[in-house]
């Protein structure tokens, strides 16, 4: 086999590929095997079709095209390891020459990662905000913790914001019942907003065994996105009574044995939390100014890629939500080139950030361990739902697990630059990132590469 490489952009090139007939030879006993075993000829088991009468009915030419179409894969492989090229996406693959007597050709065009220069690590600065906690915050937080343990007792009064009410609920469209639009016993917290668009504000005022109607737009079913009317009763109306804030309510509601000491826990948690926070804004801001500072083309066909994907992803959400993009298009007030737009620079955005931490993971010689990689797949099983060993056998029958490697490499890509820069809080104080090395989820979107 013989190729040669051409560079037709800093992200794309054409690998030129001859391979002496002869070696061939393999490939057309596998295609004459294939089209023998395919075909149906009377006297013939299927497989034991002769090779003349394969030529008489199917044509020499079929078979050459079917043992070329089988051997591209091997020789395509061999020229990307021969020149190096790091390969992003599929290629688009021409036979050029095929000829029984002298050699077969082949060009296979494909999106490579290009070479960039890296911003010095080090000289990267980015400002983030300073972490200070507030009372409120800390009341907020003993607020819920005090809601966790509180009791409900029944009112004879109407029901207002904040209250809990057991009520049954009835819609219908056009005077017809809605089907699976009926529901009793349903317990609810007024003003949470978690059921139907106008249920709070209906609830509102009234007081047990009470009715009252409203409208609402249903989201689901075979009436989705159509008015319907709700009849909603109210069955009981009970208020919530919290602890009082003393000694007894901290060690009921934790391990301390006095209210203060519940207190100064509350805050220091609220801290750590804002800390993580201020580490998880440190690294998109390194990264973000990576970016600013680096140039970095974009590969179209792997973006197209990702915006034909992408799209799907989206079309099939709304499905599921009982709608399509037309509609969501029309609720939203945007064109099909609105969309696309979107799409496409979200997907560039992608793609850019993919190449810039693969390339600093080359220069820093990045690598994932096998510990790495197994803490990484039990925690998307995890996030799955799924059994570790049923997750990863998944991952390798869908080809996906090289994907995730080049995910965590990224990830820890990232974290280090996030080290190497200079971070300050607007107060200019430097930043511990400690949360951020306890944490090395990078949160970044990436594109599949799909290379040798």
């Amino acid at each position: 086999m013989k190729s040669t490489m051409e560079t037709l952009s800093p992200t794309r090139v054409r690998l030129s590929i001859e391979v002496p007939f002869a070696e061939l030879e393999p490939n057309v006993r596998k295609a004459y095997k294939t089209i023998g075993e395919q075909i149906r000829i009377p006297g013939f088991r299927p497989g034991k079709v002769p090779v003349k009468l394969i030529d008489q009915r199917i044509g020499r030419p079929a078979v050459l095209e079917e043992a070329a179409r089988d051997a591209i894969p091997e020789h395509y492989l061999a020229a990307v390891r021969e020149h190096e090229v790091k390969v992003l996406g599929a290629p688009s693959v021409e036979i050029t020459k095929l000829d029984e007597k002298e050699q077969f050709a082949f060009t296979a065009e494909v999106d490579v990662r290009p070479e960039i220069v890296l911003p010095d690590l080090s000289g990267v600065t980015a400002s983030v905000d300073q972490v200070e906690v507030t009372d409120q915050e800390v009341e907020e937080q003993i607020t819920a913790l005090r809601e966790r343990f509180g009791t409900l007792k029944g009112v004879e009064r109407s029901a207002q914001n904040g209250d809990f009410v057991q009520i049954d609920l009835v819609a219908t469209v056009d005077g017809e019942e809605v089907p699976g639009g009926s529901a009793s016993g349903i317990s609810h917290q007024v003003g949470s907003g978690r059921l139907l668009d106008g249920l709070d504000e209906a609830l509102v005022g009234m007081s047990a065994d009470g009715e009252n109607t409203f409208m609402t737009k249903l989201v689901g079913g075979e009436y989705a996105g159509r008015d319907a009317s709700v009849a909603v009763t109210v069955k009981t109306v009970r208020e919530r009574e919290l602890p009082p804030l003393d000694d007894d309510f901290a060690q009921m509601a934790s391990e301390f044995d006095t209210f203060e000491e519940l207190r100064s826990d509350v805050q220091e948690r609220v801290r750590r939390v804002k800390q993580l926070e201020q580490a998880y804004q440190a690294r998109d801001k390194v990264l973000e100014a990576l970016l600013a500072a680096t140039e970095v083309p974009v590969p179209e066909g792997v973006v197209a890629e990702e915006v034909d994907y992408r799209r799907q992803a989206m079309a099939d959400q709304l499905e599921r939500m009982g709608a399509n993009i037309e509609e969501y298009l029309a609720e939203e007030e945007k064109s099909e080139d609105d969309l696309t737009g979107e799409l496409t620079k979200t997907a560039s955005d992608a793609v850019r950030t993919q190449i810039l931490l693969d390339a600093i993971a080359d220069a820093e010689q990045v690598g994932v361990s096998d510990e790495e990689l197994t803490q990484e797949v039990l925690t998307r099983a995890q996030q799955a739902g799924m059994a570790p060993q049923e997750y990863a056998e998944q991952l390798q029958r869908s080809g996906q697990l090289r994907a995730i490697v080049a995910d965590v490499r990224r990830g820890k890509a990232l974290l280090l630059a996030v080290e190497r820069a200079t971070v300050t809080d607007s107060a200019g104080n430097q930043v511990d990132l400690a949360a951020l090395r306890r944490t090395p989820d990078t949160d970044t979107e990436v594109v599949d590469e799909d290379s040798d």
